[in-house]
């Protein structure tokens, strides 16, 4: 993964779209066009571009699992990237450019194919796939994109973008521009920094709990885990609040033998209640354990 990278090891004399998708080609050069802005060699726009790019409406932000190997840590010329492994509040402002027809079709880090008239786009470490709004600094204009690629590894720039994302912003035609980038998630509003389930349970000594047998009354619940005091159960559930929330779920304590207990619920039968863990493990990869009310 990551192999096509060298457009970034060259500096061109004007700023010009870097590439991200993982693919095997051989390094490129950089190369003057007569295109306004400059383009790496072989790369830039398509020479028939769809007509109503203009009229590409913007990625729709939804829940989505998270690539199992694309954000594990990796290096690149050198520098160490460690990507989030979950959804969090992201905001910096800094240079972006594009990558265009040079990798239309070929594997993005996600492996999908990569679409320069898609809204998508690459960052070094935004979770892979997510979602960002990103705004042109110049005039105003603002995308929204689905973060599916790694990228670029220029100094200085800190999103690629797909051409038509560039198009609708404006930059498509200077190669780059000064933009915000924010990143935005399915529910409308930004998730508060999640800790892992196993982070919080060595962290505040969460004491684990066998799943009991048998059915009492009252059905099922999903428990999330289980904590000595009740300072820390409030505290994991104000950690995993926004996190679950798209998923049309609560996390609750409630006191049971000794123990406080972080679950949402309950379910009437087990097979609902199991059906709810595997969403939360699929989704956001939140151990669970299910277990009678």
């Amino acid at each position: 993964m990551l192999l096509a990278l060298a457009a970034c090891t060259s500096t061109p004399k004007t700023e010009a779209p870097t590439q991200a998708p993982a693919t095997s080609q051989p390094p490129a050069v950089w190369a003057p066009s007569t295109r306004p802005g400059g383009y790496y060699k072989d790369d830039g726009p398509g020479e028939n571009p769809p007509a109503n790019l203009d009229g590409v409406a913007d990625a729709m932000p939804k829940l989505e699992p998270l690539n199992r190997f694309a954000n594990r840590p990796y290096a690149v010329f050198g520098r160490n990237y460690i990507p989030a492994t979950s959804l969090r509040p992201y905001k910096e402002r800094g240079l972006a450019s594009w990558y265009g027809r040079r990798f239309h079709n070929q594997k993005t880090s996600t492996g999908e194919p990569y679409d320069m008239y898609a809204m998508t786009a690459a960052h070094p470490t935004l979770p892979l796939p997510s979602y960002a709004r990103v705004t042109n600094l110049a005039n105003g204009r603002s995308v929204v994109v689905r973060v599916n690629d790694r990228g670029p590894f220029h100094p200085g720039r800190i999103i690629d973008l797909s051409y038509t994302a560039a198009h609708r912003l404006g930059i498509a035609q200077t190669g780059s521009g000064e933009v915000e980038v924010e990143s935005v998630f399915a529910s409308g509003a930004p998730a508060t920094p999640v800790v892992p389930l196993q982070t919080v349970a060595a962290s505040e000594a969460a004491v684990a709990t066998p799943m009991p047998v048998g059915q009492e009354a009252g059905g099922y619940v999903v428990q999330l885990g289980a904590f000595a005091n009740n300072i820390n159960a409030q505290a994991f559930v104000e950690h995993v609040a926004n996190q679950i929330a798209p998923l049309g779920v609560e996390a609750n304590v409630h006191e049971d033998a000794g123990l406080y207990r972080v679950s949402v619920g309950p379910y009437p039968t087990r097979d609902e209640a199991k059906r709810t863990a595997d969403r939360l493990r699929a989704a956001l990869g939140l151990d669970s354990t299910i277990k009678p009310r």
